[in-house]
């Protein structure tokens, strides 16, 4: 056989199996987007956030465990980059070391834009050359953030700069700003659509359900950042109320209405958090103070009423037939 032919066969050979490998890529899921994986230095905890113009962008790029790390996977998403990180990172590998053994078992891995993040504030980024433009990543103090197809060579500096000019913030707080920076220096060429943010513990934990301390997702919005950074501030409002149920469960009523407090300043106008602050006053010989809150949200909606008359039955509500009919006749 001539050389010519050899090399004609090999170039061929070449072509075809790259054709397979891209063909292979281009059916997994499409998720090009800026991302964010931070470390907070202080309490140890650690957060990936992302946005994209793509359905359900937290689904498939952002994963995280308490006592282990985060992963951003995105561009050509193979979304195994998530599990199978936390597990090599779990069984003892740093960040880096995690993150170089998948790439290298990777035949898709030019397409692929990843960054892992460990317990040690480890970070590790790759962006393969066949990313789409605008696309780049950078590393620094316990963060890395990454972007593909941005409709500039602005965005990832903008991110990294935000996560440096934030430092005070608490860590979700701090990522959102990272992607609110991204957007503000162009973002993604396409637009906006989904957005998704996970903060995990320092340390492991013994149930799986305790594993996200915040797991947030905006599948399909006109404007997803602004409706998650509204979701982060419902969320803390919510763990103030669970607070002031947890301390109105060992008593202090003190604690409990501070808690109460802090959550009815987030959001006003909510008539759960204001029941229950309601009940607990009940609860504790507090009726003559439960009685205008009650007042005002029988006003408001009907079904606090009969949903009231339920309660004692359950044992959410202890005070006496008269004490409920006093209730009831507002």
């Amino acid at each position: 056989m001539k050389f010519s032919t050899l090399v004609k066969i090999a170039l061929l050979t070449f072509l075809v199996s790259n054709q397979i490998i891209a063909q292979q890529v281009y059916k997994e899921k499409f998720a090009h987007t800026f991302s964010i994986v931070a470390r907070d230095k202080v309490t140890g905890e650690m957060a990936v956030a992302v946005q994209s113009h793509w359905f359900s962008v937290g689904s498939i790029v952002s994963w995280g465990q308490s006592g282990v790390g985060v992963v951003a996977t995105q561009s050509f998403v193979n979304p195994a980059y998530g599990p199978d990180g936390l597990k090599l990172i779990s069984e003892g590998k740093t960040a880096k070391e995690a993150l170089e053994q998948l790439v290298a078992q990777d035949e898709g891995k030019d397409f692929r834009q990843v960054a892992f993040l460990d317990t040690q504030g480890n970070v590790s980024a790759f962006t393969g050359e066949k990313c789409v433009v605008s696309a780049h990543h950078i590393i620094g103090d316990n963060y890395s953030v990454q972007a593909n197809m941005m409709l500039n060579d602005n965005v990832v500096p903008a991110m990294a700069k935000a996560f440096e000019n934030y430092k005070n913030l608490p860590l979700a707080d701090r990522v959102v700003k990272v992607l609110l920076a991204a957007q503000e220096a162009g973002g993604d060429i396409r637009g906006k659509q989904s957005a998704a943010l996970v903060v995990v513990g320092a340390k492991p934990v013994k149930n799986s359900w305790e594993d996200k301390k915040i797991n947030l997702r905006v599948d399909d919005h006109a404007t997803p950042l602004v409706e998650l950074q509204r979701l982060l501030e419902v969320h803390k409002a919510y763990e103030f109320m669970n607070k002031g149920d947890l301390a109105v469960e060992v008593g202090d009523m003190k604690n409990a209405l501070k808690e109460y407090g802090a959550a009815e300043k987030l959001f006003p106008n909510n008539l759960e958090m204001k029941y229950w602050k309601a009940i607990a006053l009940a609860n504790n010989k507090k009726l003559d103070e439960a009685l205008p809150i009650f007042k005002y949200i029988f006003e408001k909606d009907s079904n606090w009423k009969e949903l009231t008359k339920r309660l004692p039955k359950s044992g959410l509500l202890s005070i006496s037939k008269e004490e409920l009919e006093k209730v009831i006749k507002l």
